[in-house]
């Protein structure tokens, strides 16, 4: 404990530093992920040929080692953060497109009827009754890859990416048991603060009388 105070005592702007870095690279990765999974998730819910091969791709990547992955892509594109968000995002797309299509496609039939009926074109449709319907499966999916995310960027240090795994590996090398603490117990703070944040929202966002 006292290496501990006297890590933060003297070397805290380092931390913050490591700090911001993962927590930089792991918005940029679920960012990234996103804007892939969710247009690609909402058509593959609409059409079975794409969801069955978004599946098929989502249980082809999930059994991708993340170390094994960023080892793959140095020889390509050498070491840094383009390589490391690289594989990150593709560790991301399996919990998202999953449950981008599960959720658009436990929309009501019926509530589209009645959309249509009511005159609501494909945006209005979407916006107001498909989004709603389906956003507790959306957020599900954020959660499980932001969490996979924050978790495999300390294999990010490997590759000269930053964060905090840079103080776990450092702290392995020179045989200092407080980075590692340190260093492992940021992550997994980040890990639990963003399940219980997600957890909230999903309960926030699905109704009452909902089998989710």
């Amino acid at each position: 404990m006292e290496s501990i105070i006297h890590y933060f005592q003297t070397s805290s702007h380092e931390y913050w530093s490591y700090f911001g870095q993962h927590i930089a690279i792991s918005a940029a990765a679920l960012l990234i992920s996103l804007v892939i999974a969710l247009p690609l998730g909402y058509w593959g819910s609409k059409n079975r040929a794409i969801a069955e091969f978004c599946q098929a791709f989502a249980q082809v990547l999930r059994i991708v080692p993340s170390l094994a992955l960023l080892f793959f892509l140095i020889p390509i594109m050498g070491t840094g953060l383009a390589p490391a968000l690289i594989a990150l995002v593709v560790l991301a797309l399996p919990p998202l497109l999953i449950n981008t299509i599960l959720g658009f496609s436990e929309v009501s039939k019926e509530m589209e009827g009645v959309g249509l009926a009511l005159g609501m074109t494909n945006w209005q449709l979407l916006k107001e009754v498909q989004l709603p319907q389906a956003l507790p499966y959306l957020l599900n999916g954020i959660k499980l890859a932001l969490i996979e995310i924050i978790s495999s960027a300390t294999l990010a240090t490997y590759i000269g990416a930053g964060g905090l795994g840079t103080l776990i590996f450092t702290g392995l090398a020179l045989y200092q048991m407080d980075l590692v603490f340190i260093g492992g117990l940021s992550v997994a703070f980040l890990s639990l603060i963003s399940m219980i944040g997600f957890d909230f929202l999903i309960r926030k966002a699905t109704p009452h009388d909902s089998n989710y």
